[in-house]
């Protein structure tokens, strides 16, 4: 029987989600890529026990992470089975709908019949009553937008759900999400933007909607799907994502632009006293309305260093002008 240690508490920070009641880990956990039926479950299950107890609390699926579609939830569904049950009121666990999941007009995007069905196939997938967050993935150009924020207030509302967030939203639609979902009664917690060094389009508007607005902010991608570690530096791993048909970061991303920023970003990471990766989640978490960064993981030892970079958040003028000349071809 699986016992969590009594200490996986006591190094982790917690951030307040906007202006909520909860507070997430600094480090999240994904289970986008490599906790599907197409790995290795036992290493997937070691995973999830090492970030609960490095304090990571908060572990983020989709009802189509896999591959195959669904089979991160269920291999999760497992694993909390197995060892996480007796603690589950200490786990926020959130899912998504939004994305093809079913053959059929009713199995994609954002309408209340897609949503509310998505979200019971998640909840039997992994075994569970409720999730405590559950996200609108994507906007839907076809569907109103009340539509698809009255399913979440309707799953909140039903028990299904404890909060509503939404995903992949620009400012303007997110402003409106927001305006809906308060309306309803069922405020809006938590906007899941890509936002990492090589990715800051939320700096346009949208971190400000959110700031405005008191709703959190978890960053997906923060490593841009590994680019900003060093994995790639001497070109690409057989065994990293660039290299996997089902992955979505592709052998033509890495071109020698990229990889030149890399080094040069990795320059400065040593110079701190950081990894790349590292480095790299501190300059997501550097922003007070960012609430969290969402790793993702291949082996265990990955969410052990990239907790690590908890230890120094801190960044000068110089740093961070630094960086901005470096992302922009200065350096």
């Amino acid at each position: 029987m699986y016992s969590a240690n009594e200490t996986r508490y006591d190094t982790m920070q917690y951030r307040r989600c906007g202006r909520s009641g909860i507070r997430l880990p600094a480090i999240s956990l994904g289970l986008w890529h490599n906790f599907g039926g197409v790995d290795d479950f036992e290493n997937s299950r070691a995973m999830v026990r090492r970030a609960f107890e490095l304090g990571i609390t908060h572990f983020d699926l989709a009802n189509n992470y896999g591959p195959p579609p669904g089979s991160a939830e269920s291999n999760f569904g497992e694993i909390l089975r197995l060892d996480l049950k007796p603690y589950r009121d200490e786990l926020i666990i959130s899912s998504k709908a939004g994305y093809d999941m079913w053959p059929g007009p009713y199995g994609n995007w954002g309408s209340r019949k897609y949503l509310l069905a998505s979200l019971d196939q998640s909840l039997k997938r992994m075994g569970l009553e409720y999730v405590d967050i559950f996200y609108s993935h994507r906007p839907d150009p076809e569907t109103p937008l009340e539509e698809t924020m009255s399913a979440l207030d309707q799953a909140v509302r039903s028990g299904r759900a404890l909060y509503a967030g939404i995903s992949n939203y620009n400012p303007e639609q997110t402003a409106a999400a927001v305006k809906i979902l308060r309306g309803l009664g069922t405020p809006c917690l938590i906007h899941q933007p890509k936002y990492s060094m090589f990715e800051r389009t939320p700096e346009r508007g949208l971190l400000s909607v959110l700031g405005n607005e008191g709703v959190g902010a978890i960053a997906f991608c923060p490593l841009a799907q590994g680019l900003l570690t060093d994995r790639y530096l001497k070109g690409i791993p057989a065994d990293a994502r660039a290299a996997k048909p089902h992955g979505f970061l592709k052998q033509r991303d890495i071109d020698e632009g990229h990889l030149a920023k890399v080094r040069a970003l990795n320059e400065l990471a040593r110079e701190r006293g950081q990894s790349l990766a590292q480095m790299a989640l501190a300059w997501v978490l550097r922003d007070g309305r960012m609430t969290s960064a969402l790793i993702g993981a291949s082996r265990v030892e990955q969410i052990e260093q990239n907790v690590a970079a908890l230890a120094d958040l801190a960044f000068t003028d110089k740093n961070l002008a630094r960086i901005d000349a470096i992302l922009t071809g200065g350096v």
